[in-house]
Parts: structure tokens; C-alpha cells; sequence
């Protein structure tokens, strides 16, 4: 939960998640979708559909215990590097290092790395660090201590290296150029997506279609809709599902930022359009136990908070669609 997740936000939704899922054959034994429903607002969601099957996995490999042995935990879904590092270290008391934001930056300023996070080369070079420093006795505690000098000491901006235990063996501070190392990540640019969703109703209900695949968004419920090119939301609609009869009612519009996407939603209300396999009436109140983006509450919001149901009235208040706590 907390990989691209601040402490703070994800505090309610680790005591939630535990209270629901208290060991790792209740969480194997949940479907999809209340894993997801769980995660709600969470995002990333990619994590929560690894964290599922990763415990299927214990329950059906190993017997529901995790195991301690570093090649099979390499072998379990969504356990990359760092992970096995992490759980190998600090649960089981292995030699095995990790390397996350925090220490990559402490080890980069001690040791004088150039260079920037990503760098082949670079990477190579800290896993073999990191693999040097955690011989010896507490393992876990040490690969635990780094994380912490980097949250809390050896920060990106503003460094309090008067109170590092370390500042003697620094090469960055000894050379005045702590803020310069790490060198910043060149981030790509991000990709406009734009996207028509179709919102089609059904007394209180709206019809919903589950995304395949593992990408973004893949695994949870969503809005029948298409990519299309700015202005052409009205002919991707009717091109896409030719049954779409009537006037298409414009309901809004929904931008997020995401990591690797400028996303932009246009929301039309329309009808004839008939459910695909697979696809599901659900209420405000059923949508909100089930696994959906925040850009697509956010859509959801406009549907139910603006969408008039036949003969001219409203939705009703009990009806909407709760707010997001992100």
C-alpha cells in the first residue's frame, strides 16, 4: 500500500484491509472484486490484483504460510527485487538487500554515485552496495534503518545532515553537492488519453462493464467508452455501439493527472445501447463496494447527480454516488 502511497493516507485503508482480509487465506479467498472494492481510492490498483494473486498463491504453493525461501518468494506474483528483499530481511532475518527511493538516495550521497535513478549501470551498482552492507547480523533491521534515514534524514530537498549518524563517511556532504546527488530522474512525458464513456440507465441502476487485462485500470468496473479524438465523442459513441438511438445528453467532464497519462473522460448519457457480455446493473449503493478508479467516480458523479431518469425527474438523493476520500 505504501509503494506511490503516503503514510498518512494509507493508515485507515492498511486497519480496514486487515479487518476484512486478517490472514492470507481469507485474502485468497475473496473474489476480485471485493479486493478491489477494498483498495477503492487507493489507485495503483495493479498492486492490489498482485497482492490477491500472490496469496492464492501461498494458500495453494505453500499452505497458506509464507515462505522463507528467496527463490520462492521471487516466484510469487508481484514480488519483484525490492520485495523479496524486504520480506526476506525483516520477516525471516535474510541476508537479502533492497533497494527502494530512500535508499538509493542515502547510498548515492555516502558513496558519491552519479548519475540518475534508472540508469542501468548506476542500479547495478547500488544492488551490489546494498548487498555488501547487509552480511552480517540483523539484516532486516539494517535495510529498515536505511529506509528510515532516507525518509526522515537524508530527504530529496532539505537534508538534515547536522542529525545523520553517517555525515563523517558522506562523500556528497564532503563535497558539497548533497543537492545535486542523486542527479533529478528525467520523467517522461505524459500521454494524452481521451476517452467518451457511455452512461446508460436503468430505473437506479446504471450499466457497467468490468475492463480486462492487467494494465491501467484492469480488473474493474467502469462505464461503457471508448479512446477518441477530442471533438469526435458523439461519432465514436454511435460508430462503437450503432444501437445507440436518441440524443446523446452531454453530462460533463472528468480530468485526472495519472503517472503516464493527462486522462480526460467526456460523460454522455444515452440510450439503446444494449449490455455487452459480462456487464452488470448496479445502484449508487452497489457501485460503492466495488472496485472503480477515482476518475471514474468522478464520472459516476455526474451520472447520478445530474442525469435526469425518464418522465424528467431527478435521481434521488439516496441515489448519489459517495465522494472519494483521494
Amino acid at each position: 500500500m505504501l509503494q506511490q502511497t503516503q503514510v498518512s493516507v494509507v493508515l485507515p485503508y492498511w486497519t480496514a484491509f486487515l479487518a476484512r482480509f486478517p490472514d492470507v487465506r481469507a485474502l485468497a479467498g475473496a473474489s476480485l472484486d471485493e479486493v478491489l472494492g477494498a483498495w477503492r481510492a487507493l489507485g495503483y490498483y495493479a498492486r492490489a490484483r498482485k497482492l490477491h494473486r500472490a496469496a492464492q498463491a501461498v494458500v495453494e504453493r505453500h499452505g497458506g504460510r509464507l515462505p522463507d525461501d528467496v527463490a520462492a518468494l521471487r516466484a510469487l506474483p508481484g514480488f519483484g527485487r525490492y520485495t523479496v528483499g524486504a520480506v526476506a530481511s525483516i520477516a525471516f532475518g535474510r541476508e537479502v538487500p533492497l533497494v527502494d527511493g530512500n535508499v538509493d538516495r542515502v547510498l548515492a550521497r555516502i558513496f558519491g554515485l552519479e548519475g540518475s535513478s534508472g540508469d542501468p549501470a548506476r542500479e547495478k551498482q547500488l544492488w551490489a552496495l546494498a548487498e555488501a552492507l547487509v552480511r552480517g547480523e540483523r539484516p532486516g533491521d539494517l535495510n529498515q534503518a536505511l529506509m528510515e534515514l532516507g525518509a526522515t534524514v537524508c530527504r530529496p530537498e532539505q537534508p538534515t545532515c547536522l542529525l545523520c549518524p553517517v555525515r563523517d563517511r558522506c562523500t556528497a556532504l564532503a563535497a558539497g553537492r548533497v543537492g545535486q546527488i542523486p542527479a533529478p530522474r528525467v520523467r517522461a512525458v505524459r500521454r494524452a488519453l481521451h476517452l467518451v464513456v457511455a452512461a446508460v440507465r436503468k430505473g437506479e441502476a446504471v450499466l457497467l462493464v468490468r475492463r480486462e487485462g492487467t494494465g491501467l485500470f484492469g480488473g474493474l468496473w467502469e462505464l461503457p467508452g471508448i479512446e477518441c479524438s477530442p471533438g469526435q465523442e458523439a461519432d465514436a459513441l454511435r460508430e462503437r455501439w450503432p444501437e445507440i438511438d436518441g440524443e446523446l445528453r452531454h453530462l460533463g467532464r472528468v480530468e485526472r493527472t495519472l503517472t503516464h497519462r493527462a486522462l480526460s473522460l467526456e460523460v454522455y448519457q444515452v440510450a439503446g445501447l444494449r449490455p455487452p457480455v459480462g456487464a452488470r446493473w448496479a445502484t449508487a449503493e452497489e457501485i460503492a463496494s466495488l472496485g472503480v478508479s477515482a476518475a471514474m467516480q468522478a464520472a459516476l458523479r455526474r451520472v447520478f447527480d445530474g442525469a435526469p431518469q425518464e418522465g424528467g425527474s431527478s435521481w434521488s438523493k439516496s441515489s448519489r454516488l459517495p465522494r472519494s476520500r483521494r
